[in-house]
């Protein structure tokens, strides 16, 4: 008989520990089946006075499947359901994090794959109760670091439970400050106990283990993708978030376009962008499945893409896990886009995790959230301190807000009102590190109905490698089919609208001859409908998260820059944000977090000032 997964609860005093708190965090250091964030979750679900926030934080050494999970049985009274929950995110757990979320966004359950020391050193936050099985003959030793890595996870009061044999393991914990009490069960060894070092613990420790903001106001400029998302996410963790924008109406910028893609990024060398578009497409579809209509809102289709540079796609080794997000097209796919003109030759690619969304619907269900308040046709002007936090000025320079906290998320307008803030506020400057260079790219998408002239060669499913097509889309009373999009710097001159469908076309031309040649007389005609936005674009394409000056309690911040992958991008880079805030486990690994970081450009000063560029 083994230990239940109720008695590690026991051992670190829950469900008691974790009343009247905002939130709890807890670390498992072996994942195994699940079962005791299942009894985890559930101990929450049933507590009245459970905290509003629970982040379980567990490590495993190998990916965990939905089958894996269903193999062994019943689990226990309730678990049984909980599991079936779970088992529907199991899919692509590569090597690294994976973030996934439970009971609208209440429970967070982050899935850290691999070897236990890298993944160790990649967590940035302090855990409230520490759940350690040393019992695991084929998983990594136990040493001296991994006693250590322990320890600067945990804050004095932290409780521990363990399970192990070894006396050894034990008196290594306790020689880095956790004191045991100890009792047995079934020969192995349970023991609770606390972190509570007879030294006085350095006040230099990393500023991820200070406290978490209060729980205030706050203000979000911009009722785009990045502002609505962050709006969510903050909302979601008690904040009262106010979301200011020039227009009348959310998503009127680059978010206003009709459809977009969720589609990874893939590269031979799984680089960083290819990482970071699987852990935002993760958390956007998560989103998707909870607040829109599938099959009209969005629609989880999968995205077959024509790599029409030849490459073949991701590296090897590249792991049976990796399929769900990429793999070779299937055979019925590869055959529809050989119909329409694709070389036989050609490299095609298969996103079976992919999907359409139209942007402005999930911004409006953000938006809609509890605790969210949005003002359409309030411009902001400037901003300046005030006693307690910030002050929104008008174009008049009356005072339109203030809150505690601001969040620029207006795209190519937050530079302008940072500017504006250090001409308000001369001692704002920024200490270390600037913003990456921004510029604005223009975009058209050409679209129109679908009717009974269509030609014969439209795909099942989008397609992208050269642009992208998306057809077969609800559109008002029939569907529509969309095509784009262009790309044009905004320091050149606006190209006029039939000159950007028929650079459209040209990218269909190569995705699919055959139905770019069926279309060519439409395009030529001008018998098409016609969106236009501006992106704002980083110089390295990856967006920029965090405060906009040195303080450990900044509290001007921003959330910008996401580019042609706003989907992919915004609500990762929202509860990166929030999770800052709140002291929280990151939603990704630390080193991809850093890549994402506002201030990780050299400061390029401005003639006769230290302004950002």
């Amino acid at each position: 008989m083994s230990l239940t997964p109720g008695s590690w609860l026991a051992a670190c005093e829950l469900p008691d520990a974790w009343r009247a708190q905002a939130a709890w965090r807890v670390l498992e250091t072996c994942f195994g089946h699940a079962e005791r964030f299942l009894t985890c979750w559930q101990a929450w679900q049933a507590d009245p006075n459970r905290p509003r926030m629970l982040h379980y934080v567990a490590l495993s050494p190998v990916s965990l499947t939905a089958d894996a999970l269903l193999a062994d049985g019943p689990l226990g009274p309730g678990l049984n359901s909980l599991a079936r929950v779970l088992a529907q995110q199991c899919y692509g757990l590569l090597p690294g994090f994976h973030r996934l979320s439970f009971d609208e966004g209440r429970v967070l359950l982050t899935l850290c794959i691999g070897d236990r020391t890298p993944l160790l050193r990649e967590l940035q936050f302090v855990a409230d109760s520490l759940l350690l099985d040393a019992t695991d003959p084929c998983g990594p030793p136990w040493d001296s670091w991994t006693a250590k890595a322990l320890a600067r996870h945990a804050r004095r009061g932290t409780r521990v439970a363990l399970v192990s044999a070894r006396a050894d393991l034990a008196a290594s914990l306790a020689s880095c400050g956790f004191v045991w009490s100890e009792s047995s069960h079934d020969g192995l060894a349970l023991r609770g106990g606390e972190f509570n070092p007879h030294w006085q613990q350095k006040t230099t420790r990393a500023r991820w283990r200070e406290d978490a903001a209060a729980v205030a106001d706050c203000t979000v400029i911009g009722a785009g993708l990045a502002g609505a998302s962050v709006a969510a996410s903050l909302a979601r963790r008690g904040w009262r978030v106010q979301v200011f924008d020039q227009a009348m109406t959310p998503a009127a910028g680059a978010s206003d376009l009709p459809v977009g893609l969720l589609s990874p990024h893939v590269s031979s060398d799984d680089c960083v962008l290819s990482r970071l578009s699987r852990s935002g497409i993760r958390q956007t579809t998560q989103q998707a499945r909870s607040l829109l209509r599938h099959g009209h809102d969005w629609a989880a289709t999968g995205v077959l893409e024509h790599r029409i540079d030849g490459s073949t796609g991701p590296g090897v080794p590249w792991p049976q896990a990796g399929s769900h997000w990429s793999c070779e097209a299937p055979p019925a796919l590869a055959a529809s886009a050989w119909q329409a003109g694709v070389d036989q030759r050609a490299s095609l690619l298969w996103h079976p995790c992919a999907a359409w969304i139209k942007p402005a619907e999930l911004v409006k269900a953000w938006l809609a959230q509890p605790g969210v308040h949005f003002q359409g046709g309030a411009r902001v002007h400037a901003i300046c301190r005030n006693a307690t936090g910030w002050t929104l000025l008008g174009e008049a320079g009356q005072a339109i807000g203030s809150s505690a906290r601001v969040v620029l998320a207006n795209a190519n307008g937050a530079l302008p009102l940072l500017r504006q803030a250090m001409a308000y506020e001369p001692g704002l400057a920024i200490a270390a590190g600037s913003l990456p260079t921004t510029y604005g790219v223009r975009g058209q998408v050409s679209w129109a109905r679908h009717s009974q002239q269509d030609p014969p060669l439209f795909p099942a499913t989008p397609i992208n490698g050269s642009g992208s097509l998306i057809p077969h889309v609800p559109w008002l009373n029939g569907a529509a089919w969309f095509l784009g999009a262009s790309y044009q710097p905004d320091t050149m001159a606006e190209w006029p609208v039939e000159k950007n469908h028929l650079a459209n076309l040209g990218r269909l031309g190569k995705l699919l001859p055959e139905l770019g040649q069926a279309l060519a007389t439409r395009f030529e005609s001008g018998q098409l409908e016609a969106w236009r936005g501006t992106r704002c674009v980083t110089a390295d394409r990856l967006p920029m998260v965090g405060p906009l000056y040195d303080d450990p309690n900044a509290s001007l911040w921003i959330c910008a820059g996401m580019g042609s992958r706003g989907l992919s991008y915004s609500m990762l880079c929202a509860e990166l944000l929030a999770a800052r805030w709140s002291a929280e486990p990151l939603p990704l690994e630390a080193s991809l977090a850093g890549a994402l970081d506002a201030r990780r450009r050299p400061l390029i000063a401005e003639a006769g000032s230290a302004a950002i560029s």
